[in-house]
């Protein structure tokens, strides 16, 4: 099965790395969901030699989407997956021992895109948004945004799939949508269409792990040092990002194959406005999907989110100084 998926998946140029020392490095199989830049602490990470210094050899493979990854990791496939909170709380649901060790977006960071006659949120009201597919996080990410500001996505409003990001875009360029919700640099193109950026969705303060690092307990268990080093990396990729822009918005545009000075700009501050120094998974982002999965899931309804996460590699980090440390670089 291990030889399946790292021949079929998509291996991205964070592929393995050569060296003479490789030898005294520890192997990890990292599977990752979506070409955006809140995988940029991944990038980062290797690109700057981060895991190496660890003593971990990475490979890291791209998979386009979160389930298929996690089920790679399900299957023994994979380490660690970099990937959204729903995907952790499906399976764990379901019983598989997964659990997400670090958090990288704590809540979501698109925005809502109207056509330009929509002029405040209640004006939404009556009108079509799409979302990439139903379930998606783009389609809970707008349910939840619409409730907090006081529409019922149920009953006020008609929501569609619709794809991706350009998608989305083509859509309501076509009229088909009234109303999206989008990242940077899709929110760039957007308003150069002369589309009005509605809503920044990080302003509403939803909890809930848009990106973070998933393993299972049994991998915990068998291979803790190796998981705590990725964390460091990881942890210390955040700082970095905060500290070093151009070398950062120039990982993201080659991974992003983004080249626009303006759009590589908007995407560093869009995404970095909402990373932690202090990495935590909280619990608080898993009970916002339990909650909302609770009308129609028993499951959902009796669980412990605390149960969801385990905080205690950046308890470690904490409490040995390391986190201390790089704030003094």
């Amino acid at each position: 099965m291990r030889k399946f998926f790292l021949l079929t998946a998509l291996t991205t140029t964070i592929g393995l790395t050569q060296s003479l020392t490789s030898f005294a490095q520890e192997r990890v199989h990292v599977g990752w969901a979506a070409m955006t830049a809140s995988h940029a602490p991944l990038w980062v990470a290797q690109e700057r030699g981060l895991f190496a210094k660890q003593g971990l050899l990475t490979e890291s493979i791209f998979f386009g989407a979160g389930p298929p990854a996690m089920q790679a990791l399900v299957a023994g496939d994979l380490d660690i997956v970099v990937t959204s909170a729903p995907n952790v709380v499906n399976p764990r649901l379901g019983g598989v021992d997964v659990v997400m060790v670090l958090s990288i977006i704590p809540t979501f960071i698109d925005h809502i895109i109207s056509a330009p006659s929509i002029t405040n949120p209640e004006q939404l009201k009556g009108k079509i948004g799409s979302v990439n597919r139903f379930g998606s996080i783009s389609d809970m990410g707008l349910r939840l945004s619409l409730k907090r500001l006081g529409i019922d996505p149920e009953k006020d409003v008609r929501i569609v799939p619709a794809g991706g990001n350009p998608e989305r875009l083509a859509a309501i360029s076509k009229g088909i949508s009234q109303f999206t919700i989008m990242n940077e640099p899709f929110i760039k193109e957007a308003e150069r269409l002369g589309f009005r950026d509605l809503v920044n969705m990080a302003t509403l303060k939803i909890p809930l792990h848009g990106n973070g690092v998933v393993t299972r307990e049994a991998i915990i268990k068998t291979r803790r040092p190796v998981i705590a080093k990725f964390a460091r990396a990881i942890t210390e990729a955040i700082h970095y990002i905060k500290v070093d822009k151009e070398t950062t918005k120039a990982i993201i545009g080659k991974y992003t194959r983004l080249t626009d000075p303006e759009g590589l700009e908007r995407t560093y501050r869009n995404y970095t406005s909402v990373l932690m120094d202090v990495p935590y998974p909280d619990p608080a982002g898993i009970k916002t999907l339990l909650d909302d999965m609770a009308p129609k899931s028993p499951k959902a309804a009796a669980a412990d989110p605390k149960t969801f996460v385990d905080a205690s590699f950046i308890q470690e980090m904490e409490a040995s100084g390391f986190i201390k440390q790089l704030g003094k670089k």
